[in-house]
């Protein structure tokens, strides 16, 4: 849908794909033309072959990659360049070696980056992992080296733990992302989560639009974004910014991507990875700055030269994502998906709605659980906080638990208002799930009704 809108305003005609699975989605429904690409829910999106196939068959001049499957995938890439279609990204080589954690690393190192301590190459087994970790000292993580978004990770505080959790890091590694290759890192224990977003052309220019922190997360699977940082120093704002674009140049990077650090107690960062792709929260970079990061995108794909430099690009007040997940806080988290009974999505000043869903709609079991973002903006901390509960008050979404009422307790949080926090918030703040739940108009007129008919006899 977020494609499909950027493609709108550029006058551009947008070619959505589908399976069974997905028929009824909205950018079904939205885009320009669709087309089916089969009845598994999974392969159809995974087929990089049969997916240039059609975007050549349908007259497409590019292909926009989004933020899941094949997005950080560098044959859709190379294939894309074979048949002369434009890959709305970064090119095949850039993000085979960026998404080579072990590659990545070393790009770094080269470009004078800050790294976390960690192996310079993939673990051979599980002896070479515990004789590293004796070396650089526990709580040590254990990590995928071509995954992402979270997966394929593993802590680790004691040498038993290790020994458990590398045949696992393993298997996840080779599920995910169809490579068992594991490398080993320090554990920055507790850090601040802080990404810089840049953008990038083929005429060499290279900007950074400010940073988002991402520290308010669950089992490395962000939850809420915020940007700016309200934790950063303006001193500390724009030296992040200017190691992003550093590394974004060592590597001679074109298209949109992010820079993730990691800054710790001592408030050093450390480059933790690079996304060669457009992120989730790409949304509250837009909001603070004005700029249009998919439509950029597309402008550079095309060969165009960015329409800013670095001294154009400021930021005003602060900005929050949540990512409305079909999730059960109450219950792990667990996945609540079915069908959307009553949708509402709020509006008024400084918010911003993304969502996949609408009243009727079947939320699938196949894929990711987040079914849309609210991006809340305001000109201060305080402000964009009170806004930002008002705005999930309005959102009404029955049918499917969601992680609404658990962003409305972690609001009212004091730690979370004061504006300072890092990654384990959420599990240091078991309280947060003790929420009430309360009962959905249906569900209420439902239990008078049967009440009713009791008191009667019937």
């Amino acid at each position: 849908m977020r494609i499909v809108r950027a493609c709108a305003e550029l006058g551009i005609i947008s070619v959505a794909i589908y399976t069974d699975a997905d028929r009824h989605a909205l950018h079904v429904k939205k885009a320009d033309e669709s087309y089916n690409i089969g009845s598994d829910p999974i392969k159809g999106y995974l087929n990089a072959h049969n997916l240039v196939n059609l975007a050549v068959a349908s007259g497409c001049d590019a292909l926009h990659p989004g933020y899941g499957f094949l997005s950080e995938n560098p044959a859709l890439a190379e294939i894309c360049a074979r048949r002369g279609i434009r890959f709305i990204g970064p090119n095949a080589e850039v993000i085979r070696m960026m998404g080579d954690k072990i590659e990545a690393r070393k790009a770094m190192i080269k470009a004078g980056i800050p790294v976390i301590p960690g192996s310079d190459h993939n673990l051979e087994n599980v002896d070479k992992a515990r004789i590293l970790a004796a070396q650089i000292g526990y709580p040590v993580m254990l990590k995928a080296t071509n995954g992402g978004g979270g997966r394929g990770i593993r802590r680790c505080d004691s040498e038993a733990e290790l020994l458990k959790n590398y045949s696992r890091v393993v298997s996840e590694a080779s599920k995910a992302f169809g490579k068992p290759e594991v490398f080993l890192e320090k554990c920055v224990v507790n850090p601040k989560h802080i990404e810089v977003q840049i953008l990038a052309d083929e005429q060499g220019n290279v900007i950074h639009l400010f940073e988002r922190d991402c520290s308010i997360q669950r089992r490395n699977q962000k939850l809420i974004e915020i940007a700016p940082s309200p934790q950063l120093t303006e001193a500390q704002r724009q030296y992040i910014g200017k190691l992003a674009v550093n590394a974004a140049k060592a590597v001679n990077y074109v298209n949109a991507g992010t820079v993730e650090f990691l800054l710790d107690v001592n408030n050093q960062f450390y480059f933790m990875e690079m996304n060669t792709r457009l992120q989730v929260e790409h949304t509250i970079t837009e909001t603070i700055t004005g700029v249009d990061i998919v439509q950029e995108q597309i402008r550079i794909a095309s060969g165009l030269p960015l329409q800013y430099q670095q001294e154009n690009i400021q930021y005003r007040g602060y900005a929050m994502e949540f990512r409305i997940n079909a999730e059960d806080p109450k219950n792990d988290f667990l996945p609540s998906f079915g069908r959307i009974t009553r949708y509402y999505a709020p509006g008024g000043p400084g918010v911003r709605t993304d969502a996949a869903m609408y009243s009727g709609y079947v939320i699938p079991p196949y894929f990711d659980s987040m079914c849309a973002k609210l991006t809340v903006w305001s000109l201060s901390w305080n402000s964009v906080i009170e806004r930002s509960r008002r705005a999930l008050n309005d959102m009404t979404v029955y049918g499917v638990k969601t992680t609404i009422p658990y962003y409305l307790e972690i609001l009212g949080n004091a730690d979370f208002r004061s504006g300072h926090f890092d990654t384990s918030f959420v599990e240091t703040h078991p309280d947060l799930i003790n929420y009430d739940v309360g009962q959905p108009p249906e569900m209420l007129a439902a239990a008078i009704a049967a009440a009713i008919a009791a008191h009667n006899g019937l």
